[in-house]
């Protein structure tokens, strides 16, 4: 099963504002008439129930929007960049994969989230038509689109989940008691992903139930199939711990010490879930002997006894976890914020856009990547570019943060590759 992947995006670059100039017959000194850059496009994320894995984003090592078009002439826009949505089943989490921070986590069908944004078009040379300077040779660069790596993962919405050792019959219960077909046969690791069903209940009442490929000693450390079953039951809200009672492969007891001792280490809330122990096998002739044994080591332990090959006591599990998840839901909706409904993440950088160091005595830098490809769009050789990239750096609080920082009037300001006088 695909469920863990990792990609890199990057939004598409807005289009340059464009220096154009009005030519009609009647309007011999037109004035400036260049048109805005297009935005660049955004990469969205958004769910889509028809995907049950990421294995469409395996071997997709990069994502990019498409970049804004350059303003065109009277006044004209650029087109916009086209976005890109990447369809992702039900119980993606997006993080970024530097930081590890989560970024969104899509539970609900429908929910669509914006990871990173496309840099806004510039602005053409008319907008900055002034009385002093009623012909600007100058047109703003188009902002760089967002870009981060990321790390995917599915973790499955399941209700319940079915947890124990391969063999104990988790996919015979799983086919009882749902319409699910999971693969059965008389040897370990028949699951080797999830699969997952539909519990509907006499009373009208139901649930979703998972059951997960079987664990074995060690798997919180990764052996078997690990940490590819193990990150799917963090969402279960209930687990059913199915144990081989007849203890034809190994002690129950061990099972049931075994299990709960790999939970705890893949991590420590998985242990403190609510747990319904099913005793299974409850048709061999031994399968009593060793109950007795088991309820003698954990006398307070409520068992529930079935045999899912004689579909025996399924319904008092059935309605224990029913029960169990409708608390938990419960639960979860008393300690919900209230916003928490309405809140969709949207990606922003934590970084801010610059900041200052002192260089030197009488020497300031600004540190900023968003400062440096501005520069990189302007010509500081003529002086109506340099006055323009000037202002750029004062609308953005460069200017007030040289002074908090203590430069003083004729102070060096480096920038990128230049080397300017700050003027207070």
């Amino acid at each position: 099963m695909i469920d863990l992947v990792k990609i890199h995006v990057k939004a598409g670059d807005g289009g340059r504002g464009c220096v154009a100039w009005r030519r009609e017959k009647y309007y011999p000194n037109g004035g400036p008439a260049g048109g805005d850059g297009g935005n660049g496009g955004d990469i969205w994320f958004a769910v889509d129930t028809n995907e049950m894995t990421l294995a469409k984003l395996k071997f997709t090592h990069s994502v990019k929007a498409g970049n804004g078009a350059p303003g065109l002439i009277k006044k004209m826009h650029g087109k916009s960049g086209d976005d890109i949505v990447i369809p992702v089943p039900l119980g993606t989490m997006i993080r970024n994969a530097g930081s590890g921070d989560l970024l969104a986590d899509l539970t609900k069908p429908g929910q669509k989230v914006m990871i990173a944004q496309g840099g806004k078009g510039g602005l053409g040379n008319y907008h900055f038509a002034t009385a002093r300077n009623d012909a600007p040779e100058y047109a703003q660069p188009g902002e760089v689109g967002e870009s981060l790596d990321l790390q995917i993962e599915l973790r499955l919405l399941a209700d319940a989940g079915l947890i124990g050792f391969p063999s104990v019959g988790k996919s015979t219960f799983l086919s009882i008691v749902t319409s699910a077909k999971p693969e059965i046969a008389a040897y370990p690791f028949t699951t080797l992903e999830p699969n997952i069903g539909v519990v509907d209940l006499p009373d009208g009442r139901g649930f979703v139930l998972a059951d997960m490929p079987g664990l074995i000693e060690g798997a919180g450390e990764g052996k078997g199939l690990g940490h590819e079953f193990l990150r799917h039951i963090r969402r279960c809200r209930v687990l059913i711990h199915i144990i081989d009672m007849s203890g034809a492969e190994r002690s129950p007891i061990e099972d049931y010490e075994i299990i709960n001792h790999e939970l705890a280490t893949y991590d420590g809330e998985l242990d403190q879930k609510p747990q319904i122990v099913v005793a299974n096998k409850m048709d061999d002739e031994y399968s009593a002997l060793h109950l007795e044994e088991f309820k003698k080591k954990y006398p307070s332990l409520k068992v529930y006894e079935i045999s899912a090959l004689q579909k025996k006591g399924l319904d008092a599990v059935l309605y224990a976890a029913m029960a169990e998840i409708e608390e938990a839901k419960k639960k979860d909706e008393e300690n919900k914020a209230p916003q928490e409904e309405t809140v969709i993440y949207r990606y922003q950088p934590k970084r801010p856009d610059f900041y200052i160091e002192k260089d030197a005595p009488n020497r300031w830098k600004v540190v900023s990547q968003k400062v440096d490809h501005l520069s990189d769009q302007y010509d500081l050789s003529i002086e109506e570019q340099a006055f323009q990239f000037a202002e750029a750096l004062d609308k953005m609080g460069v200017d007030d943060a040289l002074r908090a920082a203590g430069a003083k009037n004729g102070d060096q300001v480096i920038v990128n590759n230049h080397i300017l006088d700050f003027k207070d």
